[in-house]
């Protein structure tokens, strides 16, 4: 068995995978059932946000960052070894990402494929929190990621992920992709505008947008105080954007303008909080770790840094529910954080320490898929 793990981060929009102790993916790819041929994929495929993977996808694979099709799933995983890093997975043990609120079944799923079909030697499945936070060299804090199809608040403490305080938001970046789109149409209804590709789309929502920190002062601004963004479509259709760029993510901190009934993403982060033992709450609230590609719109940070702080206040309000002890949550949001999952996860399978996690073929054989939940949990 090599001594360095091949890791691997599928995420609802995009899959990263590369080498234990590299800075950076080696390959980034759209994660759908319809995949390029390896020769214009993944030869020589550049890591950077700016050029990820454009192939049209069929279908999505996981929803709300759960495997859902196993059949494609597969066979993007064997793409990725054989197109991608041209090796076979019987040499390197693998580490992968799951999601935070997985369910057991897909975990044992996953390691059965790993064992059975691709032989590897050894494995290990760590959530998506855990690995954002070991990015920022810490195993104790709150994660608040926010990718392509879920957004969560996953407590951590010494390593140890706190289940019953994690909480999700089934909606994300791809819902707010849909939603930048409808906006581009209200603001100018031009038929060309309805035919916009959804990378487009995609690509102007992350070159276009913000976080405002003050909505309601921005929604009642004058237009042209307001920044604006002009581009025009291929087909020569002008735009000019300007309300839309901060509208477009708000969704974030208030779901319901999607139609969602959950809070927020502050809200979740603050009852995740909540939601762990009193003594260990002020370890965690000094390491807010942000993760993910939907938490790159330019004020994010800022804003949830803002509404944390607003609910503490407003909790010092009550006695009742006052905990007596001051929380002054403390933000890490790192410019590389939409990768942050793939690198903790790089950082962690270099480690000589980590190599007592990996369950082994071995291990496996003898105990059966129902080991990985006395080591990965």
């Amino acid at each position: 068995m090599g001594s360095i793990a091949v890791v691997i981060d599928n995420g609802s929009g995009f899959t990263k995978v590369g080498f234990a102790g590299e800075k950076k993916p080696r390959f980034i790819l759209k994660t759908a059932s319809c995949l390029p041929n390896c020769a214009t994929a993944m030869r020589g495929m550049p890591c950077s946000l700016d050029a990820l993977g454009t192939a049209p996808g069929r279908s999505r694979l996981l929803k709300h960052g759960v495997i859902v099709d196993w059949e494609s799933m597969e066979s993007l995983w064997r793409h990725l070894f054989a197109c991608g890093l041209k090796t076979s997975p019987k040499n390197w043990p693998v580490l992968m990402s799951d999601s935070p609120t997985s369910l057991p079944k897909n975990r044992e799923k996953v390691a059965e494929l790993m064992f059975e079909t691709f032989s590897v030697p050894a494995f290990h499945m760590a959530s998506t929190g855990l690995l954002a936070l070991c990015s920022g060299g810490s195993l104790s804090g709150l994660a608040v990621e926010a990718g392509a199809g879920v957004c969560h608040a996953t407590p951590i403490y010494a390593g140890h992920m706190w289940h019953k305080a994690t909480f999700r938001l089934d909606m994300a970046g791809a819902a707010l992709s849909k939603y930048f789109h409808g906006l581009l149409l209200e603001a100018c209804p031009d038929p060309r505008l309805q035919a916009l590709p959804r990378l487009t789309v995609t690509m102007l929502k992350k070159r276009c947008c913000y976080i405002s920190l003050d909505y309601e002062a921005a929604l009642r601004a004058p237009t042209l105080q307001l920044p604006s963004a002009c581009f025009c479509t291929a087909d020569g259709c002008p735009v000019t954007l300007t309300d839309e760029c901060f509208r477009c993510p708000k969704p974030l901190f208030w779901p319901s303008l999607l139609g969602h009934s959950s809070p927020g993403l502050s809200s979740l982060a603050f009852q995740a909080l909540q939601a762990v033992p009193e003594t260990i709450r002020p370890k965690l609230a000094a390491n807010v770790l942000v993760a993910g590609g939907s938490t790159l719109f330019p004020g994010f940070p800022q804003r949830l840094r803002l509404e944390l702080k607003a609910l503490y206040q407003k909790q010092q309000q009550w006695p009742a529910v006052s905990s007596g002890t001051v929380l002054h949550p403390q933000l890490v949001a790192k410019p590389e954080r939409g990768l942050a999952t793939w690198v903790g996860g790089s950082l962690a399978g270099s480690l000589h320490s980590f190599h007592r996690l990996w369950v082994t073929h071995t291990m496996y054989e003898e105990q059966g898929a129902g080991c990985v939940h006395v080591v990965f949990d």
